[in-house]
């Protein structure tokens, strides 16, 4: 499989990296960045999407945000290829959604990776069995929630040991929390969907790096999962085992395709 990938920055870097690590570079076709990287990848840099497509690459793996998504990811599965997103809160723009949907053709997919989390196979899989609550807990220290709307709604360097700062759906996470709810969107596309999955965001002293806690219940029992996933060097709002995710869902088809019933019918 050809891969292209959209760019080059805390996550794409790490995923050049791996693919030269795996003896695997020659797969990609190339890099589309918005403007010219410090250092030469090796491979073909392209500053136009058009340019990308022509190549024809049967995936291509997002790892560049929500505007850049949005920009391009249409014109990604109308071409046929496979796309693979980082920036899953930009799915809960209904518009945006739909506008994926009714690009994709010839089967194309739009895939939603496991992130920096594990548990999503069991929440699809509990879709079916009765799955009835679903929540998601995102705790960060409080350095990483700067640049965020969290700044409006405490003060960052506040003395409690933690703070819940935003409970709602996973929708609103995502809209308003757009770097930082992109986990909790792809807890929902495996889930519950996008508005019944409950979403915690929490400015913590105790965690140094992103600490991601799933809890599930229903018919077919209960589970929780813990995930502690070491923030990346370059990004305190991404983990760094992001771009090993991405790069899994590529090479192995470990992911969840993004669009599809939910339990009892519903549009997610």
């Amino acid at each position: 499989m050809r891969l292209a990938l959209i760019g080059y920055g805390a996550i794409g870097r790490p995923i050049v990296a791996r693919l030269r690590e795996l003896g695997e570079i020659d797969r990609l076709d190339g890099i589309l960045a918005r403007s010219r990287p410090e250092a030469d990848p090796g491979v073909p840099v392209w500053y136009d999407a058009r340019e990308m497509l022509a190549v024809a690459p049967d995936i291509v793996i997002e790892a560049a945000g929500h505007e850049a998504l949005r920009a391009i990811g249409p014109a990604v599965v109308a071409s046929g290829a496979d796309l693979i997103v980082a920036a899953v809160g930009a799915l809960a723009d209904e518009d945006f959604a739909g506008a994926l949907r009714a690009a994709a053709r010839d089967g194309a997919r739009v895939i939603v990776p496991p992130g920096a989390v594990a548990g999503l196979d069991g929440l699809v899989a509990a879709r079916s069995a009765g799955l009835e609550r679903v929540t998601y807990s995102s705790y960060k220290p409080p350095h990483a929630w700067r640049g965020t709307r969290a700044e409006q709604a405490i003060d960052l360097d506040h003395e409690e040991e933690e703070i819940v700062f935003f409970t709602g759906s996973a929708r609103e996470a995502a809209l308003h929390y757009p770097q930082n709810a992109n986990v909790g969107a792809a807890v929902s596309i495996a889930g519950l969907g996008l508005d019944e999955t409950r979403v915690r965001l929490i400015s913590s002293k105790q965690v140094d790096d992103p600490l991601g806690v799933i809890e599930a219940s229903g018919a077919f029992g209960r589970f929780r999962f813990e995930c502690l996933a070491r923030a990346s060097p370059t990004n305190p709002k991404t983990s760094a085992i992001t771009a090993d995710s991405l790069l899994a869902c590529a090479r192995l088809g470990i992911g969840i395709p993004a669009f599809g019933a939910t339990p009892r019918g519903r549009s997610r």
